[in-house]
């Protein structure tokens, strides 16, 4: 195999301890192995034919509940001020919780196609914000090599798995219960349900608007009721409903799966062959997370919209224009800022469809529009209530630090009082007059990825360029990205 014996030895033990699960009745000493070699509740369940909230109730009837151990940064030689965390089984609990009212902020996990260091900066900046306010900040993460666990970023990071059982464990540790799921990307944002369910209080936009703008459904919905224009979509849980959806509508069509990032899974079909390859791909959809089929907009205009809204006060922080067409995911088109062509009255009309969504999903926080025009028409394609990717450079380029922002209007100071808006509406600009955000691909080094870019995301990183003239700041976009001019 020529992996190293370790290794597979490793690996050897833990199909071991699996086969036990299969095949020996559940006690005491049996569950304390399998929590010690990683599993979780929900694999136990799996594994033994139960459910996870019995395999949850029976461990705590054994006493088996996560200890946490600090990692020693200092290696013994000094104390550690502020020491990182990690959860282990059957052993003596190290340190008190934090105290004084602290804030979890859960990170974005693993850097990843999708979901890379753009929502890492805006944890950092969250955290930091918080701290400059007085408050204290507990950070769960299970990715050690980003800025967000850098020793003086929070007053506590648990280096743990993004998980609602993790998370959980490390909120009835310190006793937390106001977490913020809008700067991890979609990770965090997938269990607001579950720890809402458990007595967390998610901070900011509500669960119900959440998952207003998550749902396929729920969002289709939510643009019909007020009155603004969507491509014409159908909602599918079957392949034969997909199927059917899509000869209803025509093609081209784009299947949208729902709570997904980075375009994950999202297909555009030219004919019901194209459709079948999609089908093939054995994507796990259902009536309870259905798919959207969407009409495709060939040769339309994409924008994204970023702002901040209070319940009633919105900030438009910045609109980006894609140069390419609609069809490529935002992550990898390039984007101007401010818009550069389009029309004043579409421009308007994106503002005041971003005013009208805030307010009716009473949004507290950040919000992510985008939209695509075609023969004069607008169009909503999606409605993200969280921190997006382009975050970090809309406050570059604007001077506005929209972190720092959305973190006081979570501890109750309204836009207004910030100065960012005036009689309800604010509008970012950009201070060097212009400014272009361009992908970086990596395709030299995977090699097996399709260079052919679409609406699942391919892009590795970003970098921008900023100048007095269009030119100018997609000229220096392309030198920092590397592509030879």
């Amino acid at each position: 195999t020529a992996y190293d014996p370790w290794f597979l030895s490793q690996m050897a033990d833990q199909v071991a301890c699996e086969e036990a699960l299969t095949d020996t009745p559940l006690d005491e000493t049996l569950l304390l192995r399998a929590k010690r070699f990683g599993l979780s509740d929900k694999r136990v369940a799996r594994l033994t034919g139960r459910t996870e909230g019995e395999v949850k109730a029976l461990r705590r009837s054994f006493g088996i509940v996560p200890s946490f151990h600090f990692v020693d940064t200092c290696a013994g030689e000094f104390r550690a001020a502020t020491p990182y965390f990690y959860s282990t089984w059957g052993e003596q609990d190290e340190g008190e919780p934090v105290g004084g009212h602290p804030v979890a902020i859960l990170a974005s996990g693993p850097n990843r196609i999708g979901q890379g260091l753009e929502f890492d900066t805006c944890c950092t900046l969250a955290s930091l914000a918080w701290r400059s306010e007085g408050r204290r900040t507990v950070i769960v993460n299970s990715n050690p090599e980003t800025v967000s666990t850098d020793y003086n970023v929070s007053d506590r990071l648990y280096i743990e798995p993004l998980t609602p059982e993790h998370v959980k464990a490390v909120l009835e540790k310190e006793g937390i219960r106001d977490v913020v799921v809008q700067l991890g990307g979609q990770t965090p944002l997938n269990m607001a349900r579950a720890l809402t369910e458990w007595g967390a209080s998610i901070v900011g936009t509500s669960l119900e608007s959440l998952e207003d703008a998550e749902d396929r459904g729920r969002f289709a919905q939510l643009i019909k009721r007020l009155g603004l224009r969507q491509p014409d979509n159908r909602m599918a849980g079957t392949p034969s409903e997909v199927a059917a959806a899509a000869a209803e509508i025509g093609y081209p069509v784009l299947m949208r799966p729902s709570y997904v990032i980075g375009g994950k899974n999202m297909f555009i079909a030219y004919s019901r062959q194209e459709l079948d390859q999609f089908l093939a791909r054995g994507i796990v959809f259902d009536r309870e997370h259905p798919v959207l089929v969407d009409k495709f907009l060939e040769d339309a205009f994409e924008y994204d919209l970023d702002a901040l809204c209070d319940g009633t006060n919105v900030y438009v922080a910045g609109i980006l224009e894609h140069i390419e067409a609609a069809g490529i995911h935002s992550g990898d088109s390039t984007c101007v800022f401010p818009v550069y062509k389009s029309t004043p009255e579409i421009t308007r009309e994106m503002i005041d469809a971003a005013v009208k969504i805030a307010r009716d999903m009473q949004v507290k926080g950040f919000l992510n529009i985008q939209f695509a025009a075609k023969d004069g028409l607008l169009y909503v394609l999606e409605v993200n209530p969280r921190a997006s990717r382009t975050i970090p450079f809309i406050s570059k380029a604007s001077g506005v630090n929209l972190v720092r922002a959305a973190v006081r209007i979570w501890d109750g100071r309204s836009l207004e009082e910030q100065g960012l808006t005036a009689n309800g509406y604010g509008e970012g600009r950009c201070i060097t007059q212009w400014a272009v955000k361009e992908a970086v691909f990596s395709f030299d080094r995977f090699t097996a990825v399709d260079p052919l870019l679409g609406p699942e995301m391919r892009s590795t990183g970003e970098v921008m360029g900023m100048g007095a003239t269009v030119g100018e700041a997609f000229a220096k976009s392309q030198a920092a990205s590397g592509t030879m001019l």
